[in-house]
Formats: structure tokens, sequence, C-alpha cells
């Protein structure tokens, strides 16, 4: 619970004189109905986690039953990213010839939702590289830090996307615009935020990509879907800061209005 006398204190030393004890006795008792709120929103989150859980459980066998149908499908995932406003762009050349044999993507969260996720991506037997699963797995601590761990793909000789070499094509270098993809699975220098870790492809694939692939692969989405919801993150930020902070920014005259 709030300590009420500190605050008490501050406001004495700010006001100067004692605070009356009816509006301290408000304040008390405001306090305590802040706390009880505290309790039932924590209850709720934790109910929130349980039926999350529950239905995560009611939709895996039904991701596996779309993910039966999508590998009927050719290059499915392949055409779904290249539809993609964010991820069209990580994929090189070399990759999509790659992500022709990728026959599914899967997103699992652990048991304990709270706890992480894994993402995996399922090929066929392929000329790149050994593998037949590459997997990325987040783990989120109670102590709010984030491990990130990741496949590292067994590349055939020649073939390695990874080190900036174009496979049969040894002289030839690439540019730093397309560096591959495959890259992402053993990249844990994400950017670290107030929030811990972002992986920002991960939480597309997760939250964006993941829950209606179909939408990507019939090319239904438009641009402004996901600009929009970049703009909503845009909004998020304003809102976190103060009115001084916006006021300032709105006074701040152009260069043009001062020449003037």
């Amino acid at each position: 619970m709030t300590d009420t006398k500190g605050k008490r204190a501050k406001v004495d030393d700010d006001e100067g004189s004692e605070l009356d004890p009816e509006l301290v006795m408000a304040i008390e008792k405001l306090q305590e109905v802040q706390d009880d709120l505290e309790r039932v929103n924590e209850e709720a989150s934790d109910k929130v986690l349980e039926v999350e859980q529950r239905y995560n459980e009611i939709r895996r066998p039904v991701y596996n039953k779309r993910n039966e149908i999508i590998q009927s499908i050719p290059d499915f995932w392949l055409t779904a990213f290249l539809s993609h406003p964010f991820l069209c762009d990580l994929l090189s050349e070399e990759d999509q010839k790659v992500f022709k044999y990728l026959e599914s993507l899967d997103v699992e969260d652990f048991k304990d939702v709270k706890s992480g996720y894994s993402i995996t991506f399922t090929f066929k037997p392929n000329p790149y590289f050994e593998d037949t699963k590459l997997t990325k797995v987040f783990k989120f601590s109670d102590e709010g830090t984030t491990s990130v761990t990741g496949s590292t793909p067994k590349w055939k000789d020649g073939m390695d996307l990874t080190n900036g070499v174009v496979p049969e094509k040894e002289n030839h270098k690439r540019s730093h615009t397309e560096d591959s993809f495959f890259k992402w699975f053993t990249d844990f220098a994400q950017k670290e935020s107030l929030e811990g870790i972002q992986d920002e492809v991960a939480e597309v694939i997760k939250d964006d990509l993941w829950p209606n692939p179909l939408k990507y692969f019939n090319n239904e989405a438009e641009d402004e879907d996901y600009e929009e919801d970049e703009d909503a993150d845009d909004d998020d930020d304003d809102a976190g800061k103060g009115a001084e902070e916006l006021e300032e920014e709105d006074e701040e005259p152009d260069e043009e209005d001062e020449e003037s």
C-alpha cells in the first residue's frame, strides 16, 4: 500500500500548511479502493492467462489441420512472406529459393503463456542445409529477463547464405540489403527497450502473419493495415508523454516562421 504519510509530508512541504483531516481521510480511503482495484486487476490478469492457455490447447489441433492443408499448396509460405509489407524485405533472392522447400511454419506458446514461445520452420530435404527444422525460442523469466536461443543451420558445402557469398557465384559478394534471412535464427542481439528484448521479426510472425497467413497468401492485406498498427504504436508513445512535453513540441516555431 502506498505510504500516505509520505505523501502528506511532501504536500505539507510544498504548501507550507497542514492538510485538512477530512481530506487526508478521503485520500487514505481512495488509496484503499485503489489497492482493491489493483488486486482485482491482478486476479483478472491471472484469469485471462488461464483462459488463453486453455484456448491454446483448443487451437492446437486446428493449427495442425491448417498446416496439413498448407503443405498441399505450393510455395504457400514463400508467397505469404513476399506479400507481407514487412517480411517481404527480409528475403534475398537466394532465401526465396530456400523458402520453396519450406513445408510448414509453427508458432507455439509454452504451456505457461507468460514463460515464452517458439517459432519453428520445417523444411523438406533441400540442397542448402541438412536440417529439417530451424527453431528460435524466447523464454521469459519472472524477473523480467528474456533469453533467446536458435538453431544454427548445418549448411552444405558452398551453400552457406549467411556468409555473404551467393552459392555457385563465390566471387559475387552480396550487398548489405541482401543479408540472408537465415541470420535471424542465430541473431541474439535484439534491440533492448524498457520492456526487455525486442525482436521485431519474431513479433510480426507471431502476432501478424501466424494468426491468418491466408490473408497474405491471397494478397488481401493492404499496406495501410500494417501502417495503421505502427501508427497506433506511435500514438501510444505520444500518450506516454507529459502534457508539458507535448505543448513544448507544439510551440516550437518553424524556421520559415522565424525568418519571416
